[in-house]
């Protein structure tokens, strides 16, 4: 998962720029990225895996000179992409994945197109995006080109001396949302990053919506179509607690995620509420809140400085920061019945060896764990993070249980199923803990508050957007699409 922002000021726009890309550190790991664009276009692109992004680009904003830029903290892709189109240079920021995009390289690479940028081993996907733009017959037909070309998802910002295009993916997977302050203008994935700078939401870009912005406002060139089906995991986990989605605060889903979890839980007595930093912090304070019991920090986060283990894309990588940044307090831990809400299981090697050991190890007495989602079964489709089944624990759990793969699974999603029932505690004895209870998809989508059809469940369920949606969204026969198969 990456996150991308743009702003076109008054004057030099670095500074807005540096700022507002830095409140995107929490979605990639990475690189980070900055394109300015005055006369010509100033670019900078570090890797981020053993640094921050501020760390990085603190000198380098300070020489970039233009009233208009982009900037990207990105999961995978160095970014943005410079090109000198038929239609004038640009550089591009995206967000998504695409997974069709080896079989979009061969043709290209058929037709003569060439590529310059390679990311271990692979064809950079936002140089890919850039060369599909470039095959339309002007920037707005082309973005148009590359959302009928891909399957998976994408959401670009453009600049370009018209100034910024921000395109938003045809699912509405990932958001895009325009601000505004006294004529001055920035889009972004998460508003948060509109805080600093003092910007106010204008506008929430829809599903397959591309729109310019530039000195004289925003317009919007290809309207958006009603096709919704943003990631539920941006509320659950990825998005940052002060980040409106949809005009749905993350921090408030949170909360209510955790008061349902201890609605279930009127059969156990415990001394302490916690959450797994950061983000299980609000599902345990919500727990809190419901059950009355006290909520407190049994597992502190060392520093920001070490980053979320969800979305580096190597085992260890992921394996040492969870072992690093959790540091465990003994004098609450010891002797107490522990509630632990976490946002999610995905594996469960962190979990288990990183978390669970270290309460048990300090004198924990009970160990509870509370995920605020359904368990995980079907890797994404729509960004880069669990790419296999077998990476996940229900997967793992079902295939001990069952002694092979089985393809229908849907007895398991069936949270009153005795096949869930006996999936969880699978799970349970693994982790080792004392109970086990995941929040049931339907009080997932109450706490978020849309319309079930509305949102992305597929990790959870391998529902893909309804038959409706497809058709609208990628144009392709339900059978002729990825997005269409489990």
């Amino acid at each position: 998962m990456s996150g991308i922002y743009g702003v076109i000021s008054k004057g030099d726009c670095a500074d807005m720029l540096f700022y507002g890309t830095d409140y995107h550190s929490h979605l990639g790991t990475e690189y980070g990225g900055m394109a300015v664009l005055s006369d010509g276009f100033t670019r900078q692109i570090h890797a981020l895996s053993q640094s921050q992004f501020k760390s990085k680009f603190y000198d380098d904003y300070k020489h970039m000179r233009g009233n208009k830029g982009i900037g990207v903290i990105s999961d995978r892709d160095e970014q943005p992409i410079y090109l000198n189109s038929k239609f004038g240079s640009f550089c591009i920021a995206t967000n998504g994945f695409i997974e069709n995009a080896k079989a979009l390289t061969t043709r290209l690479l058929s037709e003569g197109i060439s590529f310059s940028e390679v990311t271990k081993g692979e064809v950079n996907s936002t140089e890919l995006v850039a060369k599909l733009i470039n095959q339309g017959d002007d920037i707005v037909g082309g973005i148009e080109k590359m959302f009928d070309a891909i399957e998976g998802s994408c959401s670009l910002l453009l600049l370009h001396r018209d100034g910024i295009y921000a395109a938003r993916d045809r699912f509405g997977y990932m958001p895009l949302i325009v601000g505004k302050r006294d004529g001055e203008w920035a889009i972004t994935t998460e508003t948060s990053a509109f805080e600093y700078n003092n910007f106010k939401i204008i506008h929430y870009l829809a599903p397959g919506e591309i729109a310019l912005v530039n000195e004289k406002g925003i317009s919007t060139i290809t309207p958006g179509r009603d096709t919704n089906q943003i990631c539920t995991f941006l509320w659950i986990y990825t998005g940052f607690p002060a980040s409106n989605y949809e005009g749905i605060n993350t921090e408030i889903v949170r909360e209510r995620c955790g008061r349902f979890l201890a609605k279930h839980d009127k059969d156990i007595e415990v001394d302490v509420v916690s959450g797994v930093p950061d983000s299980g912090l609000a599902h345990g304070l919500g727990y809190a809140m419901e059950s009355g019991k006290p909520f407190r920090r049994p597992l502190v986060k060392y520093s920001p400085g070490y980053g979320r283990s969800y979305t580096p894309p190597s085992q260890e990588a992921r394996d040492l920061i969870a072992r690093m940044k959790l540091v465990p307090i003994r004098e609450i831990i010891n002797g107490n019945k522990i509630v632990v809400c976490e946002d999610s299981i995905v594996r469960g090697t962190q979990l288990k060896n990183f978390t669970v050991k270290k309460l048990w190890e300090r004198g924990a007495k009970e160990i509870h764990v509370r995920p605020a989602c359904p368990p995980l079964m079907f890797p994404c489709k729509f960004n880069l993070s669990t790419r296999s089944i077998h990476e996940l624990i229900a997967r793992k759990a079902i295939h001990s249980l069952e002694g092979r793969d089985i393809e229908d699974v849907s007895e398991y999603i069936d949270s009153t199923s005795e096949k869930y029932k006996k999936m969880v505690a699978w799970i349970a004895k693994d982790l080792e803990v004392t109970t086990l209870r995941f929040q049931v998809a339907d009080d997932m989508v109450k706490a978020v508050g849309l319309p079930r059809e509305k949102l992305c469940m597929y990790c959870w369920t391998g529902d893909c957007p309804t038959k409706k949606s497809c058709k609208t969204a990628c144009g392709k026969k339900e059978k002729d699409s990825i997005q269409c198969r489990q």
